[in-house]
C-alpha cells in the first residue's frame, strides 16, 4: 500500500506552490518594510471581507476558468496553446459587436452573442491548427505571433466601427448577462450569469473528453501521434479539432467581460493577461475540468483581492504583482515539487 499515493501528491503539489509563493512574497514584503500578516489580511478582505467584494471574486473568476479550460484542453491533447489570450481578445469583439450591432428577443441575441463569440476564438484557433497539421509548423509560435495579430486587428476594427473612436457602443440588454437578481444578492456589485455559462463549459470538457469517441481520439493523439495513427485515428483532423474547441473556450472567456462586466469593449494598449494567466490555472488544476475551476478562483481571488493591498495595508501595486507572479513561479515549478514528493514517498517505502 502506498505511504502517499498518486492521488495525494497531485493534490499536495499545487496546495504547496501556492504556500511556498506565498511564503516568499512575505519575505519581499519583511525586506520591503512592510508587515506581511496586514498585507495578507488585507488580502482576505478583499476577497471574502463582505457580500459586494464577494461578488466582485467571483466575477473575476468566471474569465479565468474559460481561459484555464482552453489551455487544459489543448495541454490533454498533446498542444501547447499559448494563443488563448489572442483567441480571448476576438471572442471578446465579437460577442461586443453582436451585442450592439442586432435587435432582437433575449433568447435569441445572447445565446447568438455567445455563439459569435466562440466562434471567433474557434477560427483563431482553426489557423495555428491547420498549420500544425499540415506543415507541422510549432503551434507556440504560431499562436504567440497570433496573439499580437488579434490585438492590433481588433484596435483597427473598433476604430472603425466607432467612426474613429476608441470604443463600441454598449450591447443592447437583450445580450446582456447583467443579472439584477445576483447584483442585489451581493450588495450591487458586477456579479453576472457568466459564472453559470463557464461552470457549464467545465461540465462540456469533461463531457467531451471523458464520454465520447472524439475526446478519446483526442486524448490518444496527445499521448502517441504515431501508436494513433497506426490504430487507424486521423492525426490532422484531431489536432485542428483540439485547436477549435480550445480556441472556442477562450472566446467564450472574451464573452464575460463584453456582456457581463463591461459591456462594451475598448481599444487596449496591450494584453488583458487573462490568457497568459490562463496556462497557471491549467498547470495548477492539472489540465483537469474540476482542478480548472481551482486554479480559476486562486488567480481570480488573487488579482481581485490584491487590489485591497494597496489602500488597506500600504503595500504598493508592485509588490502586489510580485507577490501575484511568486506564486505562479512555483506553481510552473510544480513538476520539481512533484518529483521532490515521488522521491520523498519512495525512500520512505524502501525503508
Amino acid at each position: 500500500m502506498n505511504i502517499m499515493s498518486n492521488k495525494m501528491i497531485n493534490i499536495l503539489v499545487p496546495v504547496i506552490s501556492i504556500i511556498l509563493g506565498l511564503l516568499v512574497g512575505a519575505v519581499v514584503m519583511l525586506i520591503s518594510d512592510y508587515n506581511p500578516v496586514t498585507g495578507y489580511i488585507a488580502l482576505w478582505n478583499g476577497i471574502f471581507g463582505d457580500s459586494y467584494v464577494i461578488g466582485e471574486t467571483i466575477r473575476q473568476i468566471s474569465p479565468y476558468i474559460l481561459a484555464g479550460l482552453a489551455v487544459a484542453f489543448a495541454f490533454r491533447t498533446g498542444l501547447f496553446n499559448i494563443g488563448v489570450e489572442g483567441q480571448l481578445i476576438v471572442g471578446w469583439f465579437a460577442a461586443a459587436y453582436v451585442g450592439m450591432a442586432f435587435e432582437l428577443p433575449k433568447i435569441i441575441h445572447l445565446p447568438l452573442a455567445l455563439l459569435a463569440a466562440a466562434v471567433a476564438g474557434a477560427l483563431w484557433g482553426l489557423i495555428p491548427g491547420i498549420l500544425k497539421a499540415t506543415l507541422k509548423v510549432h503551434e507556440v509560435i504560431v499562436t504567440i505571433m497570433m496573439n499580437y495579430i488579434a490585438l492590433h486587428v481588433v484596435n483597427a476594427l473598433i476604430k472603425t466601427i466607432s467612426g474613429g473612436g476608441f470604443k463600441t457602443e454598449r450591447i443592447h440588454e437583450t445580450a446582456s448577462l447583467r443579472s439584477e437578481f445576483l447584483s442585489n444578492l451581493t450588495d450591487y456589485s458586477t456579479l453576472h450569469y457568466g459564472i453559470f455559462v463557464a461552470l457549464a463549459m467545465v461540465v462540456v470538457m469533461w463531457f467531451v473528453l471523458e464520454k465520447t469517441k472524439s475526446g478519446y481520439e483526442l486524448k490518444s493523439v496527445g499521448f502517441n501521434e504515431n501508436a494513433s495513427q497506426y490504430a487507424g485515428m486521423n492525426v490532422n483532423k484531431n489536432i485542428i479539432l483540439a485547436m477549435v474547441i480550445s480556441g472556442a473556450f477562450a472566446g467564450l472567456g472574451g464573452a464575460m467581460e463584453a456582456l457581463g462586466t463591461f459591456g462594451n469593449m475598448s481599444s487596449m494598449g496591450g494584453f488583458t493577461g487573462i490568457g497568459f494567466d490562463g496556462i497557471a490555472v491549467a498547470l495548477l488544476g492539472a489540465n483537469t475540468p474540476l482542478g480548472v475551476i481551482f486554479g480559476a478562483t486562486l488567480f481570480g481571488s488573487l488579482k481581485y483581492g490584491a487590489n485591497n493591498m494597496p489602500n488597506a495595508a500600504g503595500i504598493p501595486v508592485e509588490i502586489v504583482s510580485i507577490i501575484i507572479a511568486l506564486v505562479i513561479f512555483f506553481v510552473a515549478c510544480g513538476y520539481i515539487i512533484r518529483i521532490g514528493l515521488i522521491r520523498l514517498r519512495n525512500k520512505k517505502e524502501a525503508k
